[in-house]
Parts: C-alpha cells; structure tokens; sequence
C-alpha cells in the first residue's frame, strides 16, 4: 500500500507565493509520473503541472511562468511553487502519483488526500 501526504496549502494574498509538497512512502519499486492537479469549486479537476521520471515537465497554460514542479527522486517526493498567485488560482490542489508496486510489479496510481489553496485579493 502506498500513501500520499500533502502539505503547504493555506492562505494567500494576490500576488504572493506558497509551495505545495507531497511525499510517498509504502510498497513503491519505482516511481513514475508525478503530478498536481486542482478542482475549483464548481468546476472539474485539471492537470496543474506533471513531471516525468526523467524530468519532463507540462504544464497548464493558465500558470506557465508561474509555478514549476519539481520531484526528488530519492525522497520520493515532488513539490509545486507557486508564484504570483491569482484568485482563479484559488482551488483544493491534489497530487497525484504513478508507481510500480514493489510486490507485484504492478503499475498504479495513487492520488493525495488534497488541500486547499485560498488567494484572497
């Protein structure tokens, strides 16, 4: 079984900055893809930003420039700096891991429990 903890969301003025982090831990042989997405109220989750196991990064248009992913492979961890907040950017941020099994050699993903991100004008 693996296990996502998040942490970093909270309260924000326009403007500012906060970093999101995320850790794995459990029965994990490898891992993937890593990535954040966000649901806002009322609306669908979105891909935020993703990064692959060698470094690829994506990102969604409406925070290029703005935010960046990175992972730390040997902490099994990937984190999201966000910067120049904007209130649309207001939304329950959730990350999201692709792994191998270490039992099973099975492939899965595993999604983090979320949290809030508020910007405030």
């Amino acid at each position: 079984q693996v296990h996502l903890v998040e942490s970093g969301g909270g309260l924000v003025q326009a403007g500012g900055s906060l970093r999101l982090s995320c850790a794995a831990s459990g029965s994990i042989f490898s891992i993937n893809a890593m990535g954040w997405y966000r649901q806002a109220p009322g609306k669908q989750r979105e891909l935020v930003a993703h990064i692959t196991s060698g470094g690829t990064t994506t990102y969604a248009d409406s925070v290029k420039g703005r935010f960046t992913i990175s992972r730390d492979n040997a902490k099994n961890s990937v984190c999201l700096q966000m910067d120049s907040l904007k209130r649309e950017d207001t939304a329950v941020y959730y990350c999201n891991v692709a792994f191998v099994v270490a039992a099973t050699y099975r492939y899965l993903e595993v999604w983090g429990q979320g949290t809030l991100v508020t910007v405030s004008s």
